[in-house]
């Protein structure tokens, strides 16, 4: 496969074709096995390109070695008793337009990746050694479609001491990322008839298309200073809401107290489900992070969390702390369709949690993630002034409202032709947006990076408003 690559990272060669792979017509005879002109002594290197049925064709006494060599490659490619379609003087040309290569990514500024590189390689590793000398061997079997015992034991707790959480095992669903306990939240609600689905706007453009697949209804709720707009909720006689509280994607706000207090007032006289994404409440940087929602309404709330942020995407490990209801239709949906999650990682990831490794690594990523959020900030308020960094300092992305003026589309693409990779928000938004805005990651992006890529977007920016 082109994509291999050596033990020392240099790729390996497309291995040769094998005479029994090659697809020909029936009848046809076989390719010619004609050897390299170069392989040979120069007393033994053809002076005529002959095929079966044809004239000879003679190579003039002042034809280059390439031309000969394409000749001969021209004279084996082509099958038996066919002309090929290029001689030695005529070089193949292009069939089509040629394409300008996009410019390579010097920053990649895209929200929602983690420090990769920062992983705890040793600490994971060594918490799956364990794992795999105390786990007896009956427990290799299929899992409990809710998750690990030990694991969700763990969560419950760590839940409860971090988020504030009003949480049992019981409660608790191991999923695979936050997205799969989301659409199985939603396919539940639809399948018992409540199939209003109130989403924040503006909100993540990914999540739009899986929700809707649910089958559900979606209407969108305004977002702004304080949060969700609880009054507006109400009026859409939705039958559940998706919320991010803590941090709203992509804003940034927190949900305000008073209007805490309200969605629950609102989830409880209603008999509505409160859909509480708790994406990054790890990395909070200038004070402690507010509690969550189902802290104060466990019965009306659906919380969702994972490691996507805090440790890598690609281990695809959540969970969902449900009501009673809820949890057994999500331990259901998973029974169903994956009879659950891998069991070793789940009883590598309950030692992290209960040996404290998870919350030493956390310790330190927000040390990190800090510095490099106030480095970025730094950097935009020097070089573009007249922008603005909306949203509390948390998380692993910002917010950044351009200049009164100024084309998101048109920055965005400048920038790329910059070698700066950035987001617009234009699609997270259902009405208008007001001022154009960009979503800006940096977790992934050391803080002398993310001082040269805030000039270059400067730069960007003042290149699209002239």
């Amino acid at each position: 496969m082109s994509g291999e690559r050596g033990a020392a990272g240099q790729a390996v060669p497309p291995r040769a074709v094998d005479r029994e792979d090659r697809t020909e017509p029936l009848g046809a005879a076989p390719w010619p096995a004609t050897p390299d002109a170069d392989s040979l002594a120069p007393a033994a290197r053809p002076t005529a390109l002959t095929r079966p049925g044809e004239p000879e064709r003679r190579v003039q006494a002042g034809t280059s070695r390439s031309q000969n060599q394409a000749a001969n490659r021209a004279a084996t490619l082509a099958p038996t008793g066919r002309r090929p379609h290029t001689s030695a003087a005529a070089p193949l040309r292009p069939s089509g337009r040629q394409r300008t290569p996009p410019p390579p990514v010097r920053f990649d500024l895209t929200p929602g990746r983690p420090d990769l590189s920062a992983f705890p390689r040793s600490r994971w590793l060594a918490a799956y050694r364990a794992a795999l000398q105390a786990v007896p061997h009956h427990a290799l079997t299929y899992p409990d479609p809710g998750g690990v015992a030990e694991l969700r034991a763990e969560l419950a707790a760590y839940l409860g001491r971090v988020r504030a959480a009003h949480a049992e095992a019981g409660q608790v669903v191991i999923m695979n990322g936050v997205a799969l306990g989301l659409s199985s939240a939603v396919r539940s609600l639809v399948a018992s008839g409540r199939t209003t689905l109130a989403v924040e706007d503006p909100t993540s453009d990914r999540q739009l298309p899986m929700l809707a697949a649910t089958g559900a209804r979606i209407v969108r709720v305004p977002v702004d200073d304080g949060g969700l707009d609880v009054a507006a909720l109400a009026r859409t006689g939705a039958s559940a809401v998706l919320v991010t509280p803590a941090h709203q994607y992509p804003t940034g706000v927190v949900l305000a107290c008073e209007r805490r207090a309200a969605l629950v007032d609102w989830a409880r006289a209603t008999g509505a489900l409160i859909i509480e994404d708790d994406y990054d409440a790890e990395f909070r940087y200038d004070c402690e992070p507010v509690g969550c929602l189902q802290g104060i309404a466990p019965g009306r709330t659906v919380l969702l969390g994972s490691v996507s942020k805090a440790l890598a995407p690609g281990m695809r490990l959540g969970w969902a702390v449900a009501p009673p209801w809820m949890a057994a239709d999500l331990r259901g949906h998973r029974e169903l369709s994956d009879l659950g999650g891998p069991v070793l990682d789940q009883h590598a990831f309950a030692r992290l949690l209960a040996d404290g490794a998870y919350d030493r690594h956390l310790r330190a990523m927000r040390r990190r993630y800090r510095g490099r959020r106030d480095a970025l900030v730094e950097a935009l308020a020097a070089h573009v002034p007249d922008a603005v960094v909306r949203g509390i300092s948390a998380g692993v992305h910002l917010y950044l409202e351009l200049p009164p003026g100024t084309s998101e589309t048109a920055v965005v693409e400048v920038a790329a032709e910059s070698g700066v990779r950035v987001c617009g928000a234009r699609g997270m938004w259902n009405r208008e947006q007001g001022r154009p805005a960009l979503v800006l990651g940096y977790a992934a992006l050391t803080e002398c990076g993310l001082r040269e890529a805030a000039r270059i977007l400067a730069a960007a920016i003042t290149r699209a408003r002239s």
